[in-house]
């Protein structure tokens, strides 16, 4: 009986791991992570002011976005004919924050 509770253990721990490294590929490009960094200081922003912030192309911050948002990283709301994006994880500005915090 023993055995199958360990086996169950270690599959939660690979499901874990798995949720784990999809979320940190969700967020590995420069752009994701300065995307992470603007919305942890201001809380909510819609694509023209990533665009001005970012200096990038709408259709890249878009991309960006979606792939946040469907990852469940990001969150968004419409108000009036704009499209704001929030932090949905917040966790995820923890690993931001340890990973820029190890040294080179």
């Amino acid at each position: 009986m023993e055995a199958k509770t360990t086996k169950a253990s270690a599959q939660i721990d690979a499901d874990k791991l798995q949720y784990a490294a999809d979320m940190m590929k969700a967020i590995a490009h420069p752009v994701r992570i300065r995307i992470i960094e603007l919305l942890e200081q201001k809380e909510k922003m819609n694509v023209g002011e990533f665009m001005e912030a970012l200096d990038e192309e709408q259709a890249v911050i878009s991309h960006h976005l979606i792939r946040m948002k469907d990852r469940g990283i990001l969150s968004s709301d419409k108000e009036g004919k704009f499209r704001y994006y929030r932090i949905a994880e917040k966790e995820i500005t923890g690993i931001i924050h340890c990973i820029s915090n190890c040294r080179r």
